[in-house]
């Protein structure tokens, strides 16, 4: 988690990630990442603390935001104490795995693993 190489959201870009900077802070693990479009007003946004961590999931207590994507004018943002982010099937990231959280729209909100060697 603190060695994390980056986040994506799928309308932005699954191929160049954004940055996640985890850092230990007096023993609370703070979490704030973002990701933006290269070609339009798309972003997002987290900020936060993780508050439970496990063997293939984490608790994230903050806030996310994404402006402007999939579609122009769309603002999504929402402050919980239980977002929850998990691996499946061996990815090599914890996606977020409440999905429809703002208007009915799926959005995949990944923080990938370490790369190889970090």
């Amino acid at each position: 988690m603190l060695r994390n190489s980056g986040v994506t959201l799928q309308w932005i870009n699954w191929n160049t990630r954004g940055t996640a900077n985890a850092r230990d802070d007096a023993g609370v693990i703070r979490l704030t990442a973002s990701q933006a479009s290269s070609n339009g007003p798309g972003r997002l946004w987290l900020d936060g603390r993780v508050t439970e961590i496990g063997a293939d999931y984490f608790v994230f207590s903050g806030t996310i935001r994404i402006t402007d994507t999939p579609d122009a004018g769309r603002r999504c943002e929402a402050t919980r104490e239980d977002w929850r982010f998990a691996v499946t099937q061996n990815r090599p990231y914890w996606r977020l795995r409440t999905f429809e959280w703002c208007d009915e729209l799926t959005d995949y909100i990944d923080i990938y693993k370490p790369a190889a060697g970090r």
